[in-house]
């Protein structure tokens, strides 16, 4: 399968931070997905960034510094890059001239308003991070000047509504980061942004409908979407939509705990085309089981899969789906008590026709609170082609 646009630019930043892993420039966070850089490291990288410190002021960096507002520069006009995470900066009110400036990162900065002018001379920025500001609740009328912002990222805040009659103005916005934003209640208007190709919608709590599925289709260059749906809510509207499941990366089902200890069993059925797919989570479920449509006619239907979590799903009782997922690398079952096979030996047959051998790359499986490898697994048996027996308990 030939990788293009957003997907390949991907691959290419990961072969990058792999490069400086292995050139000891920066390091892996042990358990994250994260990387950091040395102190000495980061003040060499700096000085080199700055033209040997000649452009020092271009770069602002008082990350953790508790600096508690704005820092005070002498030629705002100069500054390209600037980052204040986690400074206790609360308010955002002057107009700083910062007409060189394109990326302003703010994350955890503690912001919890800005005025509607702070942005009036910020016309090239391209990113803006305003991650995990948690009492940030609205974005000013100013951001409609930041016309030439790409990246936007939201995620973790406490934002209730998208002010489309402003975002509309950020014709060049191509990523949109609305991840566990849980007061947001509507993203209507989102078909405004009309060169959208990524949008974060995991853990946002917002209510799904016929419209608004209907609206994100109208989205022509989304190629990458995370969301998550109640099951209570309109989800066949959306997985009916071929568009939206074709460029979906990572999906969560979830419902309420209470009400999902008194639904009756359902299933769910996922179409074939989801061949983005890497992460796939239920959570507090009544859903029996995971079906698939018409899988014979579709080889390696979940090609990239790779992380799968099952939470709470008491009446689950098979995941044969992923015998579909040839590269799946982790599952982790946990309160899942009638879970009795992994891939039910009847159904997987139709895998065996297609020619699939599935966990060739799987390395561990958690169920409840123990971490195991993919060769001793705590259910009643396992249908793997290419240990050819079971594993019993």
């Amino acid at each position: 399968m030939q990788v293009k646009g957003i997907e390949k630019s991907e691959n290419k930043g990961y072969e990058i931070i792999g490069s400086l892993v292995r050139a000891s420039l920066l390091m892996d966070r042990h358990g994250t997905k994260s990387v950091c850089m040395h102190d000495v490291v980061h003040e060499m990288a700096l000085w080199i960034a700055s033209d040997l410190g000649k452009q020092k002021e271009a770069f602002i960096v008082g990350a953790g510094a508790g600096l508690g507002e704005m820092p005070k520069v002498k030629n705002w006009e100069v500054v390209k890059r600037m980052s204040l995470c986690e400074d206790g900066i609360y308010r955002l009110s002057r107009s700083p001239k910062c007409l060189e400036l394109k990326t302003f990162l703010l994350k955890s900065a503690g912001v919890r308003s800005i005025s509607s002018e702070f942005f009036e001379y910020m016309q090239k920025l391209v990113v803006l991070d305003f991650s995990h500001n948690g009492d940030l609740s609205e974005l000013p009328n100013g951001i409609s000047k930041l016309v030439s912002l790409r990246y936007l990222n939201l995620s973790w805040t406490r934002i209730r509504a998208l002010r489309m009659d402003l975002l509309q103005a950020l014709e060049n916005l191509i990523h949109l980061d609305l991840r566990e934003t849980h007061e947001l209640w509507s993203i209507a208007g989102m078909s405004r942004l009309h060169n959208l190709k990524i949008l974060k919608l995991s853990y946002s709590y917002f209510s799904w409908d016929s419209y608004t599925v209907e609206e994100l289709e109208t989205l022509e260059h989304l190629e990458i979407l995370t969301m998550g749906f109640m099951i209570t809510q309109s989800l066949e509207h959306f997985l009916r939509s071929h568009k939206l499941m074709s460029c979906t990366r990572s999906i969560e089902f979830w419902d309420s705990r209470g009400l999902s200890d008194k639904r009756e069993p359902s299933n769910i059925s996922l179409p074939v085309a989801m061949d983005k797919l890497r992460d796939f989570t239920i959570r507090d479920c009544s859903i029996s089981e995971i079906k698939m449509e018409n899988p014979r006619s579709h080889d390696k239907i979940f090609l990239n899969l790779s992380f799968v979590e099952i939470v709470g799903c008491d009446r689950l009782t098979e995941l044969t789906l992923l015998m579909f997922a040839p590269n799946l690398r982790s599952l982790s079952v946990v309160q899942a008590y009638n879970l009795e096979d992994i891939i039910n030996k009847e159904k997987g047959r139709e895998g065996d026709q297609s020619g699939i051998v599935p966990f060739q790359i799987f390395s561990w499986i958690i169920y409840g609170s123990l971490r195991i490898s993919v060769g001793i697994l705590y259910l009643s048996r396992i249908y793997k082609k290419s240990m050819y027996q079971d594993v019993q308990i």
